[in-house]
């Protein structure tokens, strides 16, 4: 999965739950995004192709349900 998916589900998700959610470009040229969800969580997420288990551990981070994103 490329990381432009898995932040086009994570915004779908969080449009269907209510969830606000706001993505920022960190430190230079953009090879990686900061992604906040809701009030409390954050995290980090890399360019490129993404494994299963960095998609998986970016949710956890984000208490988003691992079946509520398509792989």
């Amino acid at each position: 999965m490329k990381r432009e998916q898995l932040l086009s589900a994570i915004r779908r998700w969080c449009r269907k739950n209510g969830v606000a959610v706001r993505v920022s470009v960190v430190g230079g040229k953009g090879s990686h995004m900061r992604v906040y969800v809701g009030s409390d969580r954050v995290t980090t997420v890399k360019s490129g192709d993404l494994s299963p288990i960095y998609v998986g551990l970016v949710l956890k981070q984000l208490d988003i349900p691992g079946e509520a994103i398509r792989r």
